[in-house]
Protein backbone atom coordinates (compact mmCIF):
# COMPACT_ATOMS: atom_id res chain seq x y z
CA UNK A 1 0.00 0.00 0.00
CA UNK A 2 1.13 3.36 -0.92
CA UNK A 3 1.75 6.21 1.79
CA UNK A 4 1.53 10.09 1.04
CA UNK A 5 3.72 11.93 3.65
CA UNK A 6 3.33 15.85 3.98
CA UNK A 7 5.88 17.90 4.62
CA UNK A 8 4.59 21.16 5.03
CA UNK A 9 7.93 23.60 4.67
CA UNK A 10 9.91 25.28 2.44
CA UNK A 11 11.93 22.94 0.27
CA UNK A 12 14.68 24.17 -0.95
CA UNK A 13 16.29 22.88 -4.41
CA UNK A 14 20.03 23.27 -5.63
CA UNK A 15 19.48 25.62 -7.90
CA UNK A 16 17.76 27.53 -5.48
CA UNK A 17 14.57 27.22 -6.24
CA UNK A 18 11.58 26.74 -3.64
CA UNK A 19 8.86 24.67 -3.50
CA UNK A 20 6.65 25.57 -0.62
CA UNK A 21 5.76 22.33 0.87
CA UNK A 22 6.13 18.79 -0.82
CA UNK A 23 4.26 15.43 -0.90
CA UNK A 24 6.05 11.89 -0.79
CA UNK A 25 4.85 8.98 -2.06
CA UNK A 26 5.91 5.47 -0.11
CA UNK A 27 5.48 1.68 0.36
CA UNK A 28 6.42 -0.06 2.75
CA UNK A 29 6.59 -4.00 3.27
CA UNK A 30 7.81 -5.74 6.21
CA UNK A 31 8.39 -4.42 10.23
CA UNK A 32 11.09 -2.14 11.49
CA UNK A 33 12.70 -4.48 14.18
CA UNK A 34 13.66 -3.71 17.84
CA UNK A 35 17.45 -2.63 16.67
CA UNK A 36 16.18 -0.51 13.66
CA UNK A 37 19.03 -2.76 11.73
CA UNK A 38 16.75 -4.82 8.88
CA UNK A 39 15.78 -2.05 6.60
CA UNK A 40 16.31 -2.49 2.83
CA UNK A 41 15.81 0.80 0.87
CA UNK A 42 15.47 0.73 -2.91
CA UNK A 43 15.72 3.47 -5.40
CA UNK A 44 14.06 3.46 -8.23
CA UNK A 45 14.50 4.44 -11.97
CA UNK A 46 13.38 7.05 -14.46
CA UNK A 47 9.77 5.56 -15.00
CA UNK A 48 9.42 3.30 -11.79
CA UNK A 49 7.61 3.87 -8.40
CA UNK A 50 7.42 3.73 -5.07
CA UNK A 51 6.32 0.10 -4.76
CA UNK A 52 9.64 -2.61 -5.69
CA UNK A 53 7.40 -5.47 -5.46
CA UNK A 54 5.52 -4.56 -8.46
CA UNK A 55 8.59 -3.45 -10.37
CA UNK A 56 11.56 -5.53 -9.51
CA UNK A 57 9.59 -8.78 -9.46
CA UNK A 58 11.67 -11.71 -8.31
CA UNK A 59 13.84 -9.56 -6.19
CA UNK A 60 11.91 -7.85 -3.70
CA UNK A 61 8.64 -8.69 -2.32
CA UNK A 62 7.18 -12.27 -0.52
CA UNK A 63 9.50 -15.56 -1.49
CA UNK A 64 12.06 -13.30 -2.77
CA UNK A 65 15.89 -12.37 -1.14
CA UNK A 66 14.26 -9.03 -0.33
CA UNK A 67 11.31 -10.14 1.38
CA UNK A 68 9.27 -8.57 4.37
CA UNK A 69 9.25 -11.30 6.91
CA UNK A 70 13.17 -10.44 7.23
CA UNK A 71 13.21 -6.73 6.14
CA UNK A 72 11.42 -3.68 6.60
CA UNK A 73 11.05 -2.99 2.74
CA UNK A 74 11.66 0.77 1.68
CA UNK A 75 10.69 2.76 -1.70
CA UNK A 76 9.69 6.03 -1.97
CA UNK A 77 8.80 7.69 -5.35
CA UNK A 78 10.70 10.19 -6.94
CA UNK A 79 10.86 14.04 -6.68
CA UNK A 80 9.25 15.42 -9.81
CA UNK A 81 7.44 12.22 -10.70
CA UNK A 82 3.97 11.24 -11.44
CA UNK A 83 3.21 8.47 -9.45
CA UNK A 84 2.21 10.44 -6.18
CA UNK A 85 5.21 12.68 -4.83
CA UNK A 86 5.21 16.41 -5.92
CA UNK A 87 6.39 17.15 -9.58
CA UNK A 88 4.86 18.61 -12.61
CA UNK A 89 1.15 17.49 -12.30
CA UNK A 90 1.04 18.47 -8.86
CA UNK A 91 -0.83 21.38 -7.74
CA UNK A 92 0.95 24.36 -7.24
CA UNK A 93 -0.63 25.74 -3.62
CA UNK A 94 0.72 29.66 -4.48
CA UNK A 95 -1.59 29.51 -7.52
CA UNK A 96 -4.28 26.94 -6.84
CA UNK A 97 -3.19 25.12 -10.56
CA UNK A 98 -0.87 22.35 -11.25
CA UNK A 99 2.30 23.68 -12.07
CA UNK A 100 2.87 21.82 -15.69
CA UNK A 101 5.67 23.73 -17.27
CA UNK A 102 6.50 25.82 -14.61
CA UNK A 103 7.56 23.23 -12.26
CA UNK A 104 11.29 24.24 -11.30
CA UNK A 105 14.45 21.74 -12.33
CA UNK A 106 15.13 19.49 -10.30
CA UNK A 107 18.72 17.24 -9.20
CA UNK A 108 19.09 13.40 -8.27
CA UNK A 109 20.53 15.38 -5.03
CA UNK A 110 17.27 17.16 -4.58
CA UNK A 111 15.76 13.68 -5.09
CA UNK A 112 18.38 12.15 -2.08
CA UNK A 113 17.81 15.27 0.29
CA UNK A 114 13.41 14.19 -0.29
CA UNK A 115 14.37 10.78 0.64
CA UNK A 116 16.47 11.88 3.75
CA UNK A 117 12.94 13.42 5.07
CA UNK A 118 11.07 10.30 4.68
CA UNK A 119 13.74 8.46 6.64
CA UNK A 120 13.37 10.82 9.73
CA UNK A 121 9.96 10.98 9.54
CA UNK A 122 9.63 6.94 9.56
CA UNK A 123 12.09 6.90 12.23
CA UNK A 124 14.69 5.12 10.36
CA UNK A 125 18.35 5.84 12.05
CA UNK A 126 20.35 2.96 9.86
CA UNK A 127 19.92 1.43 6.55
CA UNK A 128 21.33 -1.55 6.22
CA UNK A 129 21.15 -2.18 2.70
CA UNK A 130 20.83 1.12 0.08
CA UNK A 131 19.86 -0.61 -2.99
CA UNK A 132 19.22 1.01 -6.78
CA UNK A 133 19.73 0.03 -10.93
CA UNK A 134 20.23 3.00 -13.32
CA UNK A 135 18.71 6.28 -12.12
CA UNK A 136 17.76 4.34 -9.00
CA UNK A 137 21.73 3.81 -8.57
CA UNK A 138 22.34 7.15 -9.00
CA UNK A 139 20.89 8.18 -5.89
CA UNK A 140 21.67 5.40 -3.93
CA UNK A 141 25.43 6.98 -4.35
CA UNK A 142 24.75 10.32 -3.62
CA UNK A 143 22.88 9.17 -0.45
CA UNK A 144 26.01 7.56 0.31
CA UNK A 145 27.99 10.88 0.00
CA UNK A 146 25.25 12.57 1.88
CA UNK A 147 24.89 10.19 4.66
CA UNK A 148 27.94 7.81 4.71
CA UNK A 149 27.06 7.15 9.12
CA UNK A 150 23.41 6.25 7.98
CA UNK A 151 24.19 3.48 4.71
CA UNK A 152 25.74 0.62 5.91
CA UNK A 153 25.83 -1.33 2.67
CA UNK A 154 25.24 -0.66 -1.18
CA UNK A 155 24.17 -2.38 -3.69
CA UNK A 156 24.63 -0.77 -7.00
CA UNK A 157 23.59 -1.97 -11.25
CA UNK A 158 24.02 -0.61 -14.51
CA UNK A 159 24.71 2.21 -12.89
CA UNK A 160 27.54 4.69 -13.08
CA UNK A 161 28.82 7.83 -10.53
CA UNK A 162 28.31 10.87 -13.34
CA UNK A 163 25.99 11.10 -16.44
CA UNK A 164 28.10 10.11 -19.69
CA UNK A 165 27.92 12.24 -22.76
CA UNK A 166 26.05 9.31 -24.46
CA UNK A 167 23.36 9.48 -21.87
CA UNK A 168 23.10 13.22 -22.11
CA UNK A 169 22.84 12.45 -25.87
CA UNK A 170 19.86 9.86 -25.34
CA UNK A 171 18.29 12.58 -23.20
CA UNK A 172 18.74 15.07 -25.65
CA UNK A 173 17.72 13.12 -28.22
CA UNK A 174 14.58 11.94 -26.55
CA UNK A 175 13.80 15.91 -24.94
CA UNK A 176 13.79 16.57 -28.60
CA UNK A 177 11.32 14.05 -29.42
CA UNK A 178 8.97 15.44 -26.82
CA UNK A 179 9.99 18.89 -27.58
CA UNK A 180 8.52 18.46 -31.23
CA UNK A 181 4.69 17.62 -30.38
CA UNK A 182 2.86 20.57 -31.25
CA UNK A 183 0.75 19.97 -27.98
CA UNK A 184 3.78 20.06 -25.85
CA UNK A 185 3.83 22.68 -22.73
CA UNK A 186 0.16 23.15 -23.54
CA UNK A 187 -1.62 23.26 -20.23
CA UNK A 188 -2.81 19.79 -19.65
CA UNK A 189 -1.58 16.69 -18.58
CA UNK A 190 -1.68 15.16 -22.37
CA UNK A 191 0.68 17.51 -23.50
CA UNK A 192 3.36 16.19 -25.22
CA UNK A 193 1.91 12.69 -25.34
CA UNK A 194 3.09 11.89 -28.94
CA UNK A 195 6.34 13.05 -28.38
CA UNK A 196 6.21 10.68 -25.51
CA UNK A 197 5.79 7.74 -27.46
CA UNK A 198 8.55 9.17 -29.59
CA UNK A 199 10.70 8.98 -26.84
CA UNK A 200 10.20 5.63 -25.19
CA UNK A 201 10.81 4.64 -28.70
CA UNK A 202 14.38 5.78 -28.69
CA UNK A 203 14.62 4.90 -25.01
CA UNK A 204 13.83 1.22 -25.74
CA UNK A 205 16.62 1.31 -28.56
CA UNK A 206 19.34 1.74 -25.46
CA UNK A 207 17.61 -0.13 -22.56
CA UNK A 208 17.83 -3.55 -25.05
CA UNK A 209 20.52 -4.20 -27.94
CA UNK A 210 21.70 -5.73 -31.35
CA UNK A 211 20.89 -8.79 -30.40
CA UNK A 212 17.82 -8.57 -28.64
CA UNK A 213 15.61 -7.56 -31.00
CA UNK A 214 17.57 -9.98 -33.30
CA UNK A 215 16.32 -12.88 -30.92
CA UNK A 216 13.08 -11.63 -29.94
CA UNK A 217 11.44 -9.25 -32.80
CA UNK A 218 12.82 -10.75 -36.37
CA UNK A 219 10.13 -11.42 -38.56
CA UNK A 220 10.43 -15.52 -40.14
CA UNK A 221 8.39 -14.07 -43.33
CA UNK A 222 10.75 -12.57 -45.98
CA UNK A 223 7.83 -11.37 -48.16
CA UNK A 224 6.99 -9.03 -45.97
CA UNK A 225 6.96 -5.34 -46.89
CA UNK A 226 5.54 -3.46 -44.01
CA UNK A 227 4.16 -4.32 -40.48
CA UNK A 228 6.94 -5.90 -39.23
CA UNK A 229 7.39 -7.15 -35.85
CA UNK A 230 10.05 -4.54 -34.41
CA UNK A 231 8.21 -1.62 -35.49
CA UNK A 232 4.91 -3.07 -33.37
CA UNK A 233 7.05 -3.90 -30.52
CA UNK A 234 8.20 -0.18 -30.52
CA UNK A 235 4.62 1.15 -31.23
CA UNK A 236 3.87 -1.08 -28.17
CA UNK A 237 5.72 0.00 -25.86
CA UNK A 238 5.21 3.55 -26.45
CA UNK A 239 1.95 3.36 -25.77
CA UNK A 240 2.21 1.32 -22.97
CA UNK A 241 4.18 4.64 -21.37
CA UNK A 242 1.90 7.16 -22.86
CA UNK A 243 -0.95 5.21 -20.85
CA UNK A 244 0.93 5.33 -17.33
CA UNK A 245 3.44 8.09 -17.36
CA UNK A 246 3.53 11.83 -18.19
CA UNK A 247 5.51 14.09 -20.78
CA UNK A 248 6.31 16.66 -18.03
CA UNK A 249 7.51 13.98 -15.64
CA UNK A 250 9.58 12.75 -18.36
CA UNK A 251 11.48 15.67 -19.81
CA UNK A 252 12.31 16.92 -16.16
CA UNK A 253 13.46 13.64 -15.13
CA UNK A 254 15.97 12.73 -18.00
CA UNK A 255 17.21 16.87 -17.20
CA UNK A 256 17.75 15.66 -13.95
CA UNK A 257 19.92 12.44 -14.87
CA UNK A 258 21.81 14.88 -17.32
CA UNK A 259 23.08 16.64 -14.22
CA UNK A 260 24.00 13.52 -12.08
CA UNK A 261 27.54 14.01 -10.85
CA UNK A 262 28.81 12.84 -7.47
CA UNK A 263 31.78 15.64 -7.90
CA UNK A 264 29.81 18.92 -8.21
CA UNK A 265 30.35 20.71 -5.58
CA UNK A 266 32.67 18.69 -4.02
CA UNK A 267 35.68 19.92 -5.33
CA UNK A 268 35.58 18.65 -8.96
CA UNK A 269 37.49 15.61 -8.53
CA UNK A 270 35.00 12.56 -9.30
CA UNK A 271 38.13 9.79 -8.43
CA UNK A 272 38.46 11.77 -4.75
CA UNK A 273 34.91 11.38 -4.03
CA UNK A 274 34.51 8.14 -4.76
CA UNK A 275 37.63 7.08 -2.45
CA UNK A 276 35.76 8.15 0.17
CA UNK A 277 32.81 6.42 0.05
CA UNK A 278 34.11 3.39 2.30
CA UNK A 279 30.38 1.67 2.53
CA UNK A 280 30.99 -1.65 1.87
CA UNK A 281 29.34 -1.83 -2.16
CA UNK A 282 28.39 -4.58 -4.42
CA UNK A 283 28.49 -3.01 -7.81
CA UNK A 284 26.84 -5.43 -10.73
CA UNK A 285 27.21 -4.67 -14.44
CA UNK A 286 25.17 -6.11 -17.18
CA UNK A 287 28.06 -7.19 -19.71
CA UNK A 288 25.75 -6.63 -23.01
CA UNK A 289 24.71 -3.03 -21.37
CA UNK A 290 24.93 -0.14 -24.05
CA UNK A 291 23.33 2.61 -22.13
CA UNK A 292 25.46 2.18 -19.08
CA UNK A 293 28.24 0.18 -20.13
CA UNK A 294 30.30 -2.09 -18.08
CA UNK A 295 33.11 0.47 -18.04
CA UNK A 296 31.34 2.71 -15.93
CA UNK A 297 31.16 0.08 -13.27
CA UNK A 298 34.92 -0.95 -13.82
CA UNK A 299 35.29 2.90 -13.23
CA UNK A 300 33.75 2.65 -9.66
CA UNK A 301 34.87 -0.66 -8.32
CA UNK A 302 39.07 1.13 -9.14
CA UNK A 303 38.18 3.97 -6.82
CA UNK A 304 36.04 2.55 -4.55
CA UNK A 305 38.28 1.13 -1.59
CA UNK A 306 35.10 -1.56 -0.83
CA UNK A 307 33.75 -2.81 -3.45
CA UNK A 308 32.72 -6.04 -5.57
CA UNK A 309 32.44 -5.81 -9.12
CA UNK A 310 30.30 -9.17 -10.40
CA UNK A 311 29.41 -9.47 -14.49
CA UNK A 312 26.22 -10.97 -15.48
CA UNK A 313 25.70 -11.58 -18.87
CA UNK A 314 22.19 -11.25 -20.56
CA UNK A 315 20.56 -10.94 -23.74
CA UNK A 316 18.55 -7.80 -22.23
CA UNK A 317 21.04 -5.38 -22.31
CA UNK A 318 20.43 -2.87 -19.85
CA UNK A 319 16.79 -3.81 -18.65
CA UNK A 320 18.81 -6.83 -17.52
CA UNK A 321 18.71 -5.14 -14.37
CA UNK A 322 15.00 -5.48 -13.40
CA UNK A 323 14.88 -8.87 -15.79
CA UNK A 324 18.28 -11.48 -14.64
CA UNK A 325 16.47 -11.61 -10.78
CA UNK A 326 17.69 -15.33 -10.75
CA UNK A 327 21.50 -13.89 -11.14
CA UNK A 328 21.06 -10.73 -8.96
CA UNK A 329 20.01 -12.54 -6.20
CA UNK A 330 22.61 -15.36 -6.72
CA UNK A 331 25.36 -12.53 -6.55
CA UNK A 332 23.29 -10.67 -3.33
CA UNK A 333 23.41 -14.09 -1.30
CA UNK A 334 27.20 -14.73 -2.40
CA UNK A 335 28.44 -10.80 -1.35
CA UNK A 336 25.88 -10.19 1.60
CA UNK A 337 27.31 -11.31 5.01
Amino acid sequence: MTHVFEYPHNFVLENGAILPGISIAYTTYGTLNAQKNNVVWVCHALTANADAAEWWKGLVGEGCYINPNEHFIVGANILGSCYGTTGPLSINPQTQQPYYASFPSVTIRDMVQAHILLRKHLGIESIHLLMGGSMGGYQALEWAVMEPQVVQQLFLIATSPSESAWGVAVHTAQRLAIEADCTWQQPNAKAGAKGLKAARAIGMLTYRNYETFQQKQTDPDPEKIDGFKASSYINYQGDKLVNRFNAYSYWLLTKAMDSHHLARGRGGDLIQVLHQIQTPTLIIGITSDILCPIAEQQFMVQHMPNATLIQIDSTYGHDGFIIETEQITRSLQHWLP
